[in-house]
């Protein structure tokens, strides 16, 4: 089969879908692979490099565009949208949910369209998202940190205090991979540290592995509210597979905390968790609204973006390996947890979280193919 790995042109996204290592596996197996022009410079992997491993080099997106399987990292931007075509494979995240527009262009080109983030494997984690939420976990609280200074609009509070000053009060709304990530790194800088979430069983494991130097609270409403109000760094990282994130912190709240504290909205990729958050980039990573610093950067991993492309191509290899050998039907109709990858099918939606969250009917994958 033949490979194709665009540069990615999402601003300040510096991630590559394939490493050259990863392509001279590919090349071993009998595949060919395209790699653009300067896909990988960003993080050290040069043409040359590509070229050793067995690649060609693509003069343009067209050419890249080309393969029968496309790789990459982020969800396709507007210019690329008219280089796909019916039948064609892409593989990268989409996060389809808060985007309307998107979906609606990958349905008219007809792609077969499988989403890093809603992939599963036998015990129901998602193994294609969780390398990217490590990373997003701990440089929330980086992040967090940095904006809590009072050049960035922060109330000039040090995560860890000093002797005789008390530490920050950071609270992490979710007790999945990003908020136990975004919480051990604030536990590592002395802040003090509550995590809210829904799940008993999370709540009761993370009480039992961290003990007392982590507090744990059941997110009811009220709860929720009295957290939030408190707080001087917020992360915000509730998820649910495939669908628009919930808006769990409501502009009130917002209004209601502390002038110069900040809220990290590590959702914002799915629509975001809070009402008053919208995408920002690296370049302008933050705002404020109702006195409240707001850092809601879409991909955060690409600032460690040589960290992140290792961690995610580890992750994904195995399946670009699949589809490669195989085709997309016997590789999907093989593995039920990488059909949940599937989202749309040349015209069709085929993921229930995103049809659910745009207003659209769907189709399980295998009622298609």
């Amino acid at each position: 089969m033949i490979i194709g790995v665009p540069k990615e042109i999402k601003p300040q996204e510096y991630r590559v879908g394939l490493t050259p290592a990863n392509v001279a596996e590919l090349v071993g197996l009998g595949h060919s692979v395209l790699v653009e022009h300067d896909a990988g410079v960003h993080v050290g992997f040069s043409d040359e490099a590509y070229v050793a491993s067995g690649a060609r080099i693509a003069v343009d997106p067209a050419e890249a565009y080309s393969a029968e399987l496309v790789v990459k990292v982020k969800e396709p931007q507007a210019p690329e949208i008219p280089l796909l075509r019916d039948g064609q494979i892409l593989f990268s995240y989409l996060h389809l949910a808060p985007e309307p527009a998107l979906t609606q262009g990958l349905l008219e080109r007809g792609v077969v369209g499988i989403a890093y983030e809603t992939v599963e494997d036998r015990n129901g984690h998602r193994p294609l998202l969780i390398p990217m939420s490590e990373l997003a976990g701990r440089i929330a609280t980086q992040a967090g940190a940095t904006a809590l200074q009072m050049e960035y609009g922060g109330r000039g509070v040090l995560l860890g205090g000093v002797p005789g000053v008390p530490p920050a009060n950071v609270v992490v709304v979710g007790g999945g991979i990003v908020g136990l990530q975004a919480a051990r790194v604030a536990m590592g800088m002395g802040a003090e540290i509550t995590i809210l979430d829904i799940s008993h069983d999370r709540l009761r494991y993370l009480d039992e592995v961290y003990g007392p130097r982590l507090k744990t609270v059941y997110s009811g409403a009220g709860a929720l509210r009295e957290y939030i109000v408190g707080a001087d760094l917020v992360v915000a990282a509730a998820l649910r597979s495939g669908y628009r994130s919930p808006v769990l912190i409501d502009a009130g709240m917002v209004r209601d905390m502390k002038p110069g504290s900040v809220i990290v909205d590590v959702a914002i990729d799915q629509g975001g968790c809070v009402e008053t958050s919208r995408p920002t980039t690296h370049h302008a990573p933050t705002f404020i609204e109702h006195e409240v610093v707001h850092y809601c950067v879409a991909n955060m991993p690409s600032a460690c973006a040589r960290t992140a492309t290792m961690a995610l191509t580890n992750a994904t290899l195995p399946y670009v390996r699949l589809l490669a050998d195989l085709g997309y039907q016997h590789a999907l109709s093989a593995d039920s947890g990488f059909a949940m990858g599937l989202n749309v099918y040349r015209g069709h939606i085929t993921n229930e979280g995103v049809a659910e969250s745009l207003g659209q009917g769907w189709k399980r994958p295998e009622e298609i193919f």
